[in-house]
């Protein structure tokens, strides 16, 4: 249900907007003056506003300048007894929608109302529709310390490159991030970026998840199928968690590093392929070649820039930058209104051990968004930032 608040010094207009709007299955908020109507946009959400022009004390234009301010993104239709083509060009001009002219006009109203919201809609729907694709590609890289500016000034030298990349970090820092940032700003950008997580693949599937199979290779194979590499030619092809790729998949690997060529599961045929290799880990491959799991020649091959994401816990002057980040994504994402963190409860984030790294810090943002008033304070972090941990036993 959408909500409209209605702005106005007479009672009886306000009564008379609310009952029209309430017959348009529309939720309804009052303020009789400028300060309330700013005081309920600023704490509670609103899809479109009706605002009085000539009002005492704050008059309409600044109540509009100021949601304007706020929320540009909700439409503000202004009201008056006395227009004027001036007054109309002034309020279009300050960011009105709209300007409705008094006594009402019952069809004007609604046809103004319905493509105010309509609007509105399309334009929320656009934005969902951008932040989707943004992320899908890329999303900066938030950080301000030393360790930070290091990994971008290294991205932004390799990007146009084809240079393998093997990215190194705990779980949850961001290594998919600096991959797609990579291929945002290489010549590949507008080719497939496609991803592998390792891990999650059982060993007797690896392959043909990398190299594709031929119909009849194996039972399951009903039909043939192309693998990732094929799938990613031209663009880049992100192996994560390559420290658990099983051996008979690292040789051909290795061999298509090597070639540029991939064999599908059961097939002869080589096919030529043009992909980008990045891959990463949260695994010392060194220490894996030493126990056998991992052949020294992939990782020379993968290894060629490496970069090395720091844990959170390295480097704590960019928790508040994240913390803030991170609050203004959530809030758009849940459609709530503006909260934000009081100093204090930034530097109390700054003192929390973060094992979950980066991915544990928005985790607890969420959760904070969620229980809290629209001030976040440092009794607030203590209280809900980590997640309460069942007793052993329980």
């Amino acid at each position: 249900m959408n909500t409209v608040l209605v702005v106005d010094d007479e009672k009886g207009i306000r009564n008379i907007l609310t009952e029209i709007l309430e017959n348009e299955g529309l939720k309804v908020l009052q303020a009789e003056n400028g300060a309330k109507a700013l005081e309920i946009f600023s704490d509670q959400p609103v899809d479109l506003v009706f605002c009085d022009i000539k009002m005492p004390g704050m008059d309409g234009m600044e109540v509009l300048r100021q949601m304007v301010k706020l929320k540009p993104e909700v439409p503000v239709l202004m009201l008056t007894g006395h227009g004027t083509i001036d007054t109309a060009v002034e309020c279009i001009k300050a960011g009105a929608y709209d300007f409705i002219t008094k006594p009402l006009d019952l069809n004007r109203l609604l046809v103004s109302l319905r493509n105010a919201l309509e609007k509105k809609h399309l334009e929320q729907e656009t934005r969902v529709l951008k932040r989707t694709v943004a992320k899908s590609k890329y999303r900066e890289i938030i950080g301000e310390s030393e360790s930070i500016k290091r990994i971008k000034e290294l991205i932004a030298r390799v990007a146009p490159t084809d240079a393998r990349v093997l990215i190194t970090g705990s779980n949850g820092t961001g290594k998919e991030l600096v991959a797609r940032a990579i291929h945002a700003l290489s010549r590949r950008a507008d080719k497939p970026f496609v991803e592998v997580n390792c891990a999650a693949i059982p060993s007797e599937l690896i392959e043909s998840e990398l190299f594709g199979h031929e119909k009849g290779s194996f039972t399951s194979a009903i039909k043939t199928r192309k693998g990732k590499f094929e799938l990613a030619h031209g663009g880049t092809l992100f192996l994560d968690e390559v420290g658990d790729m099983s051996p008979a998949a690292q040789a051909k690997v290795l061999r298509a590093l090597q070639e540029n060529k991939i064999t599908r599961v059961g097939g002869d045929e080589e096919i030529k392929v043009d992909v980008r290799v990045i891959a990463a880990t949260n695994k010392d491959l060194e220490a894996e070649i030493r126990k056998n799991n991992f052949r020294e020649d992939l990782l020379h091959r993968l290894a060629v820039i490496p970069i090395h994401v720091p844990d959170l816990n390295d480097r704590p002057e960019d928790i508040p930058l994240l913390a803030r980040h991170f609050l203004q994504e959530i809030l758009e994402e849940q459609h709530m209104p503006p909260k934000k963190f009081t100093d204090e409860a930034l530097e109390e984030l700054k003192k929390i051990r973060w094992n979950g790294n980066v991915r544990e810090l928005r985790n607890a943002v969420e959760r904070l968004v969620i229980l809290c008033d629209k001030t976040i304070t440092v009794e607030d972090v203590r209280t809900f930032a980590k997640p309460a941990r069942p007793r052993p036993g329980e």
